[in-house]
This record gives C-alpha cells, structure tokens and sequence, in this order.
C-alpha cells in the first residue's frame, strides 16, 4: 500500500492529501498495467479493492476506459481523448495526464474515420 505526504496544519494537525483523486490514480495504474489485477491496483491506489470496483465502473460508464474480458482476467483500453470532469480542465483530455505518468504514451484505440 502506497503511503501519502503529510502537511501541518495551523493547529498542529496532520493532514493527508494529494492534486489527484483515487479515480485519477486508478486509471494511472491501469494506464500502466491493462491487464492488473483490480487487487493489485486497489493496492498501489491504497484503496480497498471494492473501492477499486467502484471506481472502474465510474470510469467505464464515464467513457474513459473499456472493460474486455480475457479468458478469466478482465484487459482495459483506457480512451486518452476523454475530457476532465471538472469544468475548470474540461478543455483538456485526460490523455495529456496518463501521458505525463505513464512509462509509455497512452494511444486512442477508437480507429480513426
């Protein structure tokens, strides 16, 4: 399980926070891994492997990635011409991130017209 920076607050409080939510850091890890284990990726994530389930349903109804079942493993294709949810990054594909962590550009698997 992966361990998070702390910050003090002004009244001597810890606290723990990151500039990307769990559902960024999961598809990050799925950018990485297609064919990781929802597990191993709640694992890395540091979040329950339910949470990790959720998560890739968000994704998958969101259009960002695509589930495929391979023989008793599930293979994703993560879709980098998504846009940001947030109203402020909505200009932006979430393809121009994955590429900034990932070890090797994510390429759109839609077939070009």
């Amino acid at each position: 399980m992966t361990t998070m920076a702390t910050t003090s607050g002004e009244d001597g409080s810890r606290r723990n926070w990151t500039f990307l939510t769990n559902h960024g850091h999961v598809l990050l890890a799925i950018a990485r891994n297609p064919t990781a284990r929802l597990r191993d990726v709640a694992d890395e994530v540091g979040v329950t492997e339910r949470a990790a389930q959720a998560i890739v349903a968000d994704l998958e109804a969101g259009g960002y990635l695509h589930r495929t079942r391979v023989g008793r493993r599930n293979e994703y294709t993560i879709n980098p011409s998504g846009r940001f949810r947030h109203p402020a990054e909505a200009d932006q594909q979430v393809g121009a991130l994955l590429d900034l962590f990932a070890v090797e550009p994510v390429r759109d698997a839609t077939p070009e017209p």
